[in-house]
């Protein structure tokens, strides 16, 4: 797979590149991070390659990795041509708690700045940063619906949200004609795989193409951090360090050896192995510098075989929420020994033999 060989996100025609090019790193407002020159040439280096799809937020490093997407597209004269996402939620003005959110002063007050911080008429997917416990869902949804009819917005998304919440959404603009949502942004790694009891199956449910980030675990999955190792990163180190346990390390040491096994760097197999999984469309992989950007990229070119994704699998296997495993093993009595969809009824190791069992 190349870059260029392009997939469309979600139930819509929006063609988008299979790996996105997270932009949170871009500009040093929050003490670490790409300067400016550094945030151009990755984003030339990306395009070269066929890239086309760049993810931000309007809270990025205060506003600057918009303006530093803005300008450059912008003075190369592509902004038709790349696809750029952004996001809308994250407060930007100390004390006004309608500088936030999903209300629709909110969003509305958002998008404007947006535009203008990326020089640009219109953003191609608009995303929800996080559910906004405070606002009605379908004030958000004909907000967003009004952004599009008036031109601004062609699609969006939700990010970080309840699976219940994004069905409860979809199904509202559904019903009313409005916008719907064409992606799913979401946590999601070898290391973050409680996605997969509720947000994942929703997302293909609804139509929803997934956008992973942190595909890396903040760098865990490079394979850089040891038993003995601690974290260096003083901004991040408290989020890295609470996942540094053995049951992370026992998933890191099966990465490595699959890793060595594929030609492969752990990042790339971790990669590659997320990019693989069903629903997901497009990973954002995130670069601080060139060679972060280049070692990324060469995922694409890793397969990993049925054997080697089967032990990875089984090392990251998650523990599930309620009723994902009941789910599971109610295939036996369900299906009363036949096949469905080529799924034998065998293949549920617990079959209830009783009511109180099934109950």
């Amino acid at each position: 797979m190349a870059l260029n060989h392009y997939v469309t996100l979600g139930h819509s025609g929006l063609r988008v590149s299979p790996l996105c090019l997270g932009t949170m790193t871009f500009g040093l407002e929050w003490g670490w991070g790409s300067d400016v020159d550094e945030s151009r040439a990755i984003i030339d280096a990306y395009l070269d390659r066929g890239g086309n799809f760049l993810d931000t937020a309007n809270m990025y490093t205060k506003g600057h990795s918009e303006v530093i997407i803005g300008k450059h597209l912008d003075k190369k004269g592509v902004r038709d041509r790349v696809v750029v996402a952004t996001k809308f939620f994250g407060g930007m003005h100390a004390g006004d708690p309608n500088s936030g959110g999903a209300g629709r002063k909110a969003i509305m007050d958002a998008c404007e700045h947006s535009l203008r911080r990326l020089r640009t008429d219109y953003i191609d997917l608009y995303w929800m940063h996080c559910w906004d416990v405070f606002t009605p869902i379908d004030e958000t949804m004909r907000a967003l619906d009004d952004l599009v009819r008036a031109g601004k917005v062609r699609h969006v998304g939700f990010s970080d949200t309840p699976a219940w919440k994004c069905a409860e959404a979809q199904t509202i603009s559904q019903f009313r004609g409005w916008a719907p949502l064409i992606a799913l942004q979401i946590e999601y790694s070898l290391l973050e795989r409680t996605v997969e009891g509720e947000l994942m199956p929703m997302a293909e449910a609804m139509g929803m193409g997934v956008t992973p980030w942190s595909p890396l675990k903040g760098g865990v999955l490079t394979g850089k951090y040891t038993r003995d190792s601690k974290p260096d990163d003083a901004k991040r180190g408290d989020w890295v360090a609470k996942h540094l346990h053995d049951r992370t390390f026992g998933v890191v040491d099966v990465l490595v050896s699959v890793a060595k096994e594929a030609g492969a760097t752990p990042a790339q197999a971790a990669l590659a192995w997320v990019q693989n999984r069903p629903g997901v469309t497009s990973t954002i992989i995130g670069a601080r510098t060139m060679q972060q950007l280049d070692d990324n990229l060469k995922a694409l070119d890793v397969t990993l075989s049925e054997a080697h994704l089967a032990r990875l699998d089984e090392a990251s296997k998650p523990s599930l929420n309620f009723p994902h495993d009941f789910v599971r093993n109610s295939v036996a009595f369900m299906q009363a020994g036949a096949t469905i969809n080529g799924r034998p009824s065998d293949l549920s190791p617990i079959a209830p033999q009783t009511p109180d069992e099934i109950h």
